[in-house]
């Protein structure tokens, strides 16, 4: 054998090895690519949520005096939050609000998807538009909407029993409120619901339907036995939505606040509550706190809720 075959074959190693590192480049590349797509929201996450979170637990710590000035008392603000008289009266009203509020917008929200889901309602299209446009409404305005005709004196309602001769129902009294506005939250939401809860029964597969039908199931069961089970999921993500947005109640008791001061106070709401003592009792210390405690407190109430559907599932 020759000096020339055998040298041949080492000419052709350098390119073999270039080719090998071709693939590794390729793929170093799209790794900075999509560190650099994703940079933009990273930072953003960054600077709006984890920063703002950090520098809140940093104050939660602390305490701020006339005399003494900023000192560290621990725990001392959460143990407080705890014992205090209007969080705890902010927190078992938001807590009722949810017992009553939640089951009757969701159930309300899952009959209207049933029924544009069963084909049998006429201009289902329209329909389906007219209940989700509430929910485009922004909050604010719909609180003043509804605020103008809770209103005592000059709202329409208080209007038409005047005209009638009888005495105007007292709307936003301090029996009344909370159940004013648990009205304006389910109008708010009751179409983002349906929307959620609609979308997910399209996807259930229309051959279950068929052969439910096949074996003798009326609308009512085909709804009920097949229909609310394979949409669990979608249902699960709603009451956790829901359980969230009762505990963050802010621009309808805000609000409403204006109107009826003597029935809503501004601890009326945990959430309103933390945000008087930060922003007009110049308290942020104690305010982080209580922002803190309710999170928890929401954590909680969602993971038991988790916990149990899971439950339920695995029986």
């Amino acid at each position: 054998m020759s000096l020339t075959s055998i040298a041949a074959p080492r000419r052709g190693r350098p390119a073999q090895r270039k080719r090998a590192r071709k693939p590794s480049t390729t793929k170093r590349k799209q790794h900075i690519a999509a560190y650099l797509l994703v940079a933009p929201f990273v930072v953003i996450f960054i600077t709006m949520l984890v920063v703002p979170l950090a520098y809140a637990g940093y104050l939660s710590f602390f305490q701020t005096r006339l005399v003494g000035g900023t000192s560290f008392v621990g725990v001392d603000n959460f143990v407080s939050v705890f014992a205090d008289p209007n969080f705890l009266a902010g927190l078992g009203r938001v807590a009722w609000f949810l017992v009553v509020q939640v089951p009757i917008m969701l159930g309300v929200a899952l009959f209207f998807a049933l029924a544009l889901d069963s084909g049998r309602v006429r201009g289902s299209k329209a329909l389906r538009l007219l209940i989700f446009i509430p929910y485009a409404v922004p909050s604010v305005v719909a609180t003043l909407m509804w605020g103008y005709l809770y209103g005592p004196d000059f709202g329409p309602i208080a209007q038409v029993f005047h005209a009638l001769g009888l005495s105007a129902p007292q709307l936003l009294s301090q029996d009344n409120a909370l159940g004013s506005i648990m009205n304006i939250v389910t109008w708010e939401y009751i179409g983002y619901n349906m929307i959620v809860m609609y979308a997910a029964l399209r996807s259930v597969p229309t051959e279950l339907y068929e052969a439910a039908e096949i074996d003798g199931a009326g609308a009512v069961r085909i709804a009920w036995s097949i229909k609310v089970p394979a949409i669990r999921p979608a249902l699960l993500l709603t009451i956790i939505f829901s359980i969230i947005g009762s505990f963050q109640l802010f621009n309808e008791p805000s609000l409403l606040h204006n109107i009826a001061p003597d029935a809503i106070n501004s601890s009326y709401t945990p959430n309103y509550y933390a945000y008087n003592v930060a922003f007009v009792n110049q308290n942020t210390n104690y305010a982080a706190a209580i922002a803190f405690v309710l999170g928890f407190v929401i954590m909680v109430i969602s993971y038991v809720v988790q916990l149990s559907t899971r439950k339920r599932e695995a029986l």
